[in-house]
């Protein structure tokens, strides 16, 4: 059995020895892999590099063998490599500078056919579109990283080996390089093999990494172990923040098992940074003595160098998270706040849950915690330099934006509570609202007696005033936060003991995600109770929000599939209505690839308040009053067009299996044959602009349907596409509870 499963490896390194002179650079290396994506992380220096060439055939190999899908290539000339299906992203990107980007990608383009296009190329790296008639020499770092990248994926490889593909890239091309490589894993038509200096883009798309260490592979870890323990990683790559430095250890060999190392006590006051490499390396360096490494050590207090990866969204199972018994965190500014934090953590903890005290803070100082705001902000994409900076405002959105991709990295988290002012709140809300729906998560702040819907948004984050101000610890205060810690204690405890017990009495049955507004309530309830038996179906009201709370599930994996029949927000996100979208609509979905069902529904008015908030601009238009509260505006065929190629660009994004249905007898129960915003020009040139602008695929279809969209008929095609496509996705998968 072992011996099939081998032969079948995308990629199977065995015993590897290649020398350079007398410098023995891989030294018996092992390693396979099978399908998906495996990451080879290790200090400059260390082989990294050479096992690419080797596998490329770029360097001579003295000894051992080297398979790719069972096939023998050790020794085989690179192009003859090349042609078996095995693409390379060298280090150095190696382009040519009198050729333009669409001249690359053309050459690249005739090698092997497959799903990568030039066109899919552009669509992933707009910025290579933008570019596309300048010369390799012309463009930036980046770009030229971008442009290495998009080459190789060309040959539409079997197995793809990227060495250091995120070398030189802003930080949000990081993050899209990496979602590139977490959706090649996914999608199973090639394997890749990274070697990465950045740990956290390694630990995220990879379930185990690869320590590379003198030629040698020294051992296989899981990634989630790996980007938790900053001690490790200090051990085994030289990189981290560190009160001490500790001598190197000889790491057991893959498969081994060794000792957890102490944790050293976190030093209060100036930190001191270490650099592994004091002097640049070479393919002969060794390692530096730890006299060199503490003389060039340097000291900070207020600015951490960035040493950590950009945000990424979470990913189960390749992202590195934090395991270990579910924890409550407390997180706020302790410069300002401690004490009224320690009075919150000491109660949660007196109730027995576990807790790790966060710090949050912004002016750099130091204090006593679990999780210190330097360790927070090295989750910054452009490290600490952009959190500790003079301006407060800054200061704060990129420490929010560093502790939600801290937190989107944490797998324990049981429950969130937090307090502190106006500041404090918008700077925990974030990551909140990026944690699933069900975790409690709770602020009490003096802002909780106002509009709280900037914190709030589409999660189910509890806000609780705080009556005095956050700002010390008095009676009323003392009662307020206490009953805050015990609200949270009580909803953690209460999900903890009731999991079990609801995953027993769970059906089983996979959600999806259906939109309705009143004008479609009849094909949503006939929907529904079609797919009752089979679905547990979540119905979201289209008034903003609701197609964000839809969205915000499907990013968070409690959602198997959509029926997007109602997509109306986006009326009111381009022509200025009270319920509209974000501009993010649609993108879960693009990013997940969920199966997705959807049609036009209400698409035939804009949603504003009383008529005297109605614009100047669309005095004289056709209206509808749906209540005192609410005025509705039929759209014209202009506006239809407009909102046509605006759904139509964003459905050609989407790689998931996509039926979108348009139903000629209108779009609402208002747009119907004899009903005030009956109008079938405009929308004729609504379903025009759509056929025109999507580009349609065997998995991407628009489908044109005689009905109404509340005629039972309707209604029952879309159950069929909706269960077609469910089952084409694969077998159902469990809402996450």
């Amino acid at each position: 059995m072992s011996e099939t499963r081998r032969s079948a490896a995308a990629l199977e390194v065995r015993g590897l020895d290649v020398y350079y002179g007398h410098s023995h650079a891989l030294q018996g290396v092992d390693l396979s892999l099978d399908a998906g994506v495996f990451s080879v992380v290790g200090r400059n220096g260390m082989g990294k590099t050479t096992l690419c060439k080797a596998i490329m055939g770029l360097v001579p190999v003295s000894g051992g063998s080297i398979r790719v899908r069972g096939e023998d290539i050790t020794r085989r000339p690179p192009a003859h490599i090349a042609r078996l299906g095995v693409g390379y992203v060298p280090q150095g990107r190696r382009l040519w500078r009198s050729l333009s980007v669409d001249e690359h990608l053309r050459l690249a383009g005739g090698m092997r056919s497959g799903a990568w296009t030039v066109e899919r190329i552009y669509d992933t790296f707009p910025r290579l579109a933008e570019r596309r008639d300048h010369g390799g020499g012309q463009l930036s770092g980046g770009e030229q990283q971008m442009l290495a990248i998009s080459r190789a994926l060309l040959t539409n490889p079997q197995l793809l080996i990227m060495d250091e593909p995120t070398e030189g890239l802003a930080p949000v091309i990081v993050a899209q390089v990496e979602e590139m490589l977490l959706q090649l894993g996914e999608d199973g038509d090639m394997s890749v093999l990274v070697i990465e200096q950045n740990i956290g883009v390694a630990t995220a798309i990879s379930r185990n990494v690869a320590i590379m260490v003198n030629g040698r592979i020294n051992r296989i870890i899981d990634s989630g172990r790996l980007s938790a323990d900053r001690e490790l990683q200090q051990r085994l790559l030289g990189v981290g923040l560190h009160a001490g430095l500790e001598p190197e250890i000889d790491m057991p060999a893959a498969g081994g098992e060794a000792k957890p190392a102490p944790q050293p006590a976190r030093a209060s006051g100036p930190i001191r940074v270490y650099i592994s490499n004091p002097t640049p390396p070479t393919r002969w360096s060794q390692p530096a003595p730890i006299g060199r490494i503490e003389a060039a050590a340097r000291t900070q207090s207020t600015q951490v160098a960035r040493l950590d990866e950009p945000s990424r969204r979470k990913r189960e199972p390749a992202t590195a998270q934090t395991s270990g018994p579910p924890v409550v965190l407390i997180v706020g500014t302790l410069d300002t706040k401690g004490t009224e934090l320690r009075f919150i953590r000491d109660i949660v903890a007196a109730t027995g849950l576990r807790t790790r005290l966060v710090d949050v803070s912004t002016s750099g100082r130091h204090a006593t915690c679990d999780v210190s705001a330097q360790e927070i902000a090295l989750n910054h994409g452009r490290g600490g330099s952009a959190v500790f900076g003079p301006d407060r405002g800054a200061a704060v959105t990129a420490m929010a934006d560093a502790l939600t991709n801290w937190i989107k990295r944490q797998g324990n988290v049981a429950g969130v509570i937090s307090a502190g002012g106006s500041g404090a709140a918008s700077l925990v809300a974030p990551a909140m609202r990026a944690l699933a729906v069900g975790v409690p998560k709770l602020i009490i702040s003096s802002v909780a007696s106002g509009d709280v819907a900037p914190y709030v948004g589409p999660a189910d984050i509890t806000m609780m005033y705080s009556v005095t101000d956050v700002q010390g610890l008095n009676s009323i205060s003392r009662a307020v936060l206490s009953n805050g810690a015990n609200a949270v204690a009580g909803m953690v405890k209460a999900r903890l003991d009731q999991r079990e017990a609801k995953e027993r009495a769970a059906s089983g049955l996979a959600s999806v995600g259906i939109t309705m507004f009143g004008v479609t309530t009849p094909a949503v309830q006939k929907i529904s109770a079609d797919l009752r038996d089979d679905f547990e179906c979540l119905v979201f009201h289209a008034t903003g929000v609701g197609g964000r709370s839809m969205e915000k599930l499907v990013d968070s994996g409690q959602l198997a599939g959509i029926i997007d029949l109602t997509t109306t927000e986006i009326c009111d996100l381009l022509m200025g209505g009270v319920f509209p979208a974000t501009e993010d609509r649609f993108g879960a979905v693009i990013r997940t690839r969920l199966p997705y069902v959807g049609s036009v529904g209400a698409l035939d008015m804009v949603n504003f308040g009383t008529p005297d908030t109605i614009p100047e601009r669309y005095r004289g238009r056709k209206f509808h009053v749906h209540n005192p509260q609410v005025t509705l505006m039929r759209t014209t065929a202009e506006e239809n067009e407009r909102m046509g190629r605006w759904i139509g660009e964003r459905l050609n994004q989407m790689d998931g299996p996509v039926r979108f249905f348009l139903p000629e007898g209108g779009v609402s129960a208002l747009d119907a044959r004899g009903q005030p915003f009956w109008d079938p020009e405009a929308d004729a040139a609504l379903f025009r602009t759509l056929e025109r602008t999507v580009r349609a695929t065997s998995n991407r279809q628009l489908i044109r349907v005689k009905q109404n969209i509340n005629d039972p008929d309707f209604a029952s095609t879309i159950t069929a596409a909706f269960r077609t496509l469910f089952g084409r996705a694969g077998a159902r998968r469990r809402a996450a509870r």
